[in-house]
């Protein structure tokens, strides 16, 4: 009997884990939804919280792009003393839909001024700046707050004339 009642119990504490997972409300991503119940703000979090990517990121997509490459700064080699040091950064001319190509071009090295004028969008190993002048000057912005994310790690920067690479 005593084995009976504690099935019955657990049974029951099954059917109403199971009840209230059935008439959960759904969050769909990137939304934010309000639980009447209880009363609390709910975000999903499926937007990645990173603004920069990896130097492995970095490589994959010089590797598999078609994009026209020019490259600046140092050569890259991860054996090189204090390579992890510096800063990658690609910025292109060309946004199709969500992807950034067309003509590109990579800079690896550390802290400089890089004239970038036509500059659609970029991605970056750390969190670079983007302005609208020549000179790294006037209305800049920085990669940790961009607006329009773009495949890959990249970022839809219309209007750049110049990006700001930090000294890392």
């Amino acid at each position: 009997m005593q084995l009976s009642a504690k099935f019955a119990a657990l049974a029951f504490t099954f059917g109403s884990v199971l009840i209230a997972k059935v008439v959960a409300t759904p969050v769909v991503a990137g939304t934010v939804a309000r639980d009447t119940a209880v009363d609390v703000d709910v975000v999903s979090d499926a937007e990645p919280t990173s603004f920069v990517v990896s130097q492995e990121e970095m490589m994959h997509w010089l590797a598999t792009t078609d994009a026209e490459l020019t490259f600046l700064g140092e050569p890259i080699n991860p054996l090189a003393p204090r390579a992890a040091q510096n800063t990658m950064v690609t910025y292109c001319n060309r946004r199709v839909v969500n992807v950034c190509g067309g003509a590109c071009t990579f800079y690896n090295g550390n802290a400089k001024c890089l004239s970038a004028p036509g500059t659609a969008c970029l991605a970056a190993t750390t969190n670079v700046g983007f302005c609208d002048r020549s000179g790294c000057g006037h209305s800049c912005n920085q990669l940790s707050t961009c607006g329009t994310r773009l495949d890959n790690g990249f970022c839809y920067t219309p209007g750049t004339a110049s990006i700001l690479v930090p000294a890392t």
